[in-house]
């Protein structure tokens, strides 16, 4: 910044020159010191210069209440199918200024490739999209990728604009253990950020993994298992997005004690629920509503993710930061009014602002490789009795590993839907190698058809989901065609279908777009006889063998609390 730059701000800060435009009449929410003040807000030259009477162009929000710009600390933005551009278009009209985001997703599938197109994709936008470097790609040996990044592969991006930190460690037993592969892509950030993903750790292993310098994590689901994490350190981010909802389980942790080092975070969010209900702002209003005050809300929302992530410039109402800010009509709904980005007015009313410009960034083409296993493969020969049984539990990312008797005709495995017990498979599809894994799953209600998808955290291979084998192939075999997608099959056709180009992951299209398409295969899967809320969503975290208990991966069954391959048959 030059010397005349910071004059002209410190000009405007002690008044003797006229603010940009002066903000009057809210109640400012002060994060520091947890009120609401009745302060003009002036900006200059796109940040804040100061609070109180200041001289210039006057805008004025009374019955508003004025809001830092809100941060997402953990998000995917894979998960919300749409491109940077795309997602700037969604979330600043939501109150979200800021996003941190982990762009694991995409590089299990392109590595380094992907990780440049979201670079690309993220510059000149009125949104700020931060990267953190993916250290599990692959997240596990259990499973194939696409790519396989180590620590000279994310060593020259550490300084690259954008990058922050190393995200979300997901291979915690590895970790723990002292993989001398994850160490050294730790190293790489000696001072962090360092995110964590460690379901369910206690106790020792807990302690070591904090030692090797993860910070942070998001993967709590009781409140005990927050409280043990806060006491040794760790930032909690409280979870609430599409699939896991995790923030009235972990509410009770948040304390006038530990609020600062607490976080709301939304780690997934699917289209429709961005178009629908909305995004940090539905989160806080949500924990307004368990009781939580709303200036802490804030906090956990703005300041607190701005400090762990080392954004000094962003994070609350004061001179010197950045001008990004939010004007809400209530402190129990969040109704997003005003939307300021740097100074400028982006969104109102729930719109982008006229004239914003979002540029367009191609993505690369590249080929899938899939061998598909035949009907045969589906319905393998009995080896057993009893069969492991993958059981969704609602609301979470967690499994159950359940024991059935098996469905069985003809001395091979089949579906059993009065019992709800459907055939699972995740089919390879970035080395045409031919990798099938099969297993059970209870949970998904299907009376009939299947639901196929190249969204599979976090290797992305090609998972499917049936109460009939042909139906199974008929949707992925649509899924190859669109090159990448979900689709729903029932009777032989494809009922419903949502094609996504970039990786098997995005669509170039707008969130209507997307939105409108993602309802169409919701109402499909319900029409024949499913009752989950996002059955997509479900069936995406079923081949993630990072999360206990039971997964499914190309390899086979993944039995995640003792990290191998286990037979399908009893044991």
């Amino acid at each position: 910044m030059t010397w005349e730059k910071i004059e002209a701000r410190l000009q405007a800060a002690r008044g003797e020159r006229p603010a940009d435009l002066v903000l009057t009449g809210a109640k400012v929410a002060n994060v520091y010191t947890g009120q609401w003040l009745p302060r003009d807000v002036a900006l200059f030259d796109g940040v804040i210069v100061g609070l109180g009477d200041y001289s210039g162009p006057k805008l004025d929000l009374r019955g508003r209440y004025l809001l830092p710009g809100l941060i997402d600390g953990h998000l995917h933005l894979e998960s919300s199918m749409l491109t940077p551009r795309e997602l700037a278009r969604a979330l600043l009209p939501l109150g979200t200024t800021t996003v941190v985001a982990d762009p694991h997703e995409i590089a299990n599938v392109w590595g380094t490739c992907g990780l440049d197109y979201l670079l690309h994709a993220s510059q000149g936008l009125p949104l700020d999209i931060f990267y953190l470097l993916p250290p599990c790609v692959p997240a596990s040996p259990l499973e194939t990728s696409g790519a396989r990044l180590e620590a000279a592969d994310l060593e020259p991006y550490r300084h690259r604009a954008g990058i922050l930190g190393l995200a979300e460690v997901m291979n915690f037993p590895g970790v723990v253990s002292g993989d001398k592969a994850l160490l050294e892509k730790i190293s790489l950030f000696p001072h962090g950020p360092i995110d964590g993903h460690a379901p369910l750790l206690s106790g020792k292993a807990l302690n070591a993994y904090r030692l090797a310098g993860v910070g942070s994590d998001h993967e709590c689901t009781i409140l005990a298992e927050a409280q043990e994490k806060l006491e040794l350190g760790f930032y909690l981010m409280l979870r609430e997005g599409s699939l896991a909802k995790n923030l009235a389980d972990l509410l009770p942790a948040v304390t006038p004690q530990t609020r600062r080092r607490a976080m709301l975070v939304t780690d997934d969010s699917h289209p429709q629920d961005l178009l629908e209900q909305g995004h940090l702002n539905r989160v806080l209003a949500k924990a307004v509503s368990l009781g939580l005050d709303p200036v802490a809300a804030v906090t956990l929302a703005t300041l607190n993710p701005a400090e762990y992530f080392g954004l000094r410039d962003r994070g609350a109402i004061a001179p010197g930061l950045a001008a990004d800010l939010v004007a809400v009509e209530d402190i129990k709904e969040f109704r997003v009014d005003k939307v300021w980005k740097n100074g400028r007015l982006t969104a109102e009313g729930g719109r982008l602002a006229p004239g914003l410009e979002l540029p367009q960034t191609p993505a690369p083409v590249r080929p899938f490789q899939v061998k598909m296993p035949d009907l045969e493969a589906l319905s393998p020969p009995v080896a057993g009795v009893l069969a492991k049984v993958i059981g969704l539990v609602p609301g979470q990312l967690l499994t159950r590993k359940l024991m059935a008797p098996a469905p069985i005709r003809g001395g091979r495995l089949v579906v059993d839907v009065d019992r709800d017990l459907l055939k699972l498979a995740v089919i390879e599809r970035h080395h045409g190698t031919g990798n099938l894994g099969l297993g059970l799953v209870k949970g998904f209600g299907l009376k009939r058809g299947a639901l196929a998808a190249t969204v599979a955290h976090d290797s992305h291979n090609l998972i499917v989901v049936g109460a009939n084998e042909a139906d199974m192939l008929t949707a992925a075999e649509r899924l190859i065609r669109l090159q990448g997608g979900l689709a729903v099959a029932a009777g032989g056709r494809v009922l419903a279908d949502l094609p996504l180009p970039i990786a098997g992951l995005i669509s170039p299209a707008p969130l209507e777009e997307v939105a409108a398409a993602y309802g169409r295969l919701q109402e499909a899967y319900r029409e024949l006889g499913g009752r989950l809320p996002d059955p997509f969503m479900a069936l995406s975290f079923l081949a993630l063998p990072v999360i206990p208990e039971l997964k499914l991966t190309d390899q086979g069954l993944v039995d995640v609390n003792r990290f191998q391959v286990v037979p399908l048959w009893g044991e």
